[in-house]
Order: C-alpha cells, then sequence, then structure tokens
C-alpha cells in the first residue's frame, strides 16, 4: 500500500472517529440539547452573567425556522467547499501542465517522478 493512501485512510478514521465519538461516549447527555451551536452556547452564558444585556446590533436576516438556516448554513458550507476544491483543482492542474510542457520541450522526465534526472542522461 503506497504512503499516501496510509495517511489517507488514517485521517478518514481520525474524521470518523471525531465524529461518532462524542455521540458514543455520551457528551453533552447532561443538557437539553446537547449539540447547539456556539452562538446559542455564547447567548445563553451572556445572558446567565448579565441578564439585562442589550445586543449591540440584530441580523440582517433571521431564518423563519431552524429548518431553513440549517439549511442555507449547508449551502454556505457547499458553496465554499466547491470554490476550494476548483481553486486546488485548476492550480494543480496548471502545474502538471506546465511540467508536461516541460517534459516535452526538453525530453526528459523530472527528478521526482522517479527516474533519472536531465543532467544525469548522456
Amino acid at each position: 500500500m503506497k504512503r499516501n493512501t496510509k495517511i489517507n485512510l488514517v485521517l478518514l478514521f481520525v474524521v470518523a472517529a471525531l465524529a461518532v465519538l462524542p455521540l458514543a461516549l455520551g457528551l453533552g447527555d447532561h443538557k437539553k440539547e446537547p449539540f447547539t451551536g456556539a452562538d446559542g452556547e455564547a447567548e445563553a452564558a451572556i445572558t446567565e452573567i448579565e441578564p439585562d444585556y442589550e445586543p449591540w446590533f440584530s441580523p440582517l436576516y433571521e431564518p423563519p425556522s431552524g429548518e431553513i438556516e440549517s439549511a442555507l448554513f449547508s449551502l454556505q458550507a457547499a458553496l465554499g467547499t466547491g470554490f476550494l476544491a476548483y481553486y486546488f483543482g485548476l492550480h494543480r492542474g496548471r502545474r502538471q501542465g506546465e511540467q508536461r510542457a516541460l517534459e516535452r520541450h526538453t525530453g526528459s522526465v523530472p527528478a521526482d517522478a522517479g527516474g533519472p534526472s536531465a543532467a544525469g542522461q548522456d
């Protein structure tokens, strides 16, 4: 098995463990809503410390339900992920294209490809 494959499998296992362990260990069972967002937790902590606290501003748009709020958050995450994947894929493709063009131009195999370097060929 290649080294990159092993690293990818370990990372996949770590991500799966991070998702499953809090549920399996029962973390948050003592709370009414165990897995609320950081905004809700912060709001509860602030009102507990200072009951008369008034926020500085209000949201521009308040979704009518929690499901719509979750859908909008998921859409935002998907768009961000798509943008990053496109960006990194584009740059990787450009780099590979430049490398292939250089190989065709010089007629050699790059040193990191596992073959002999251009300087060592006679």
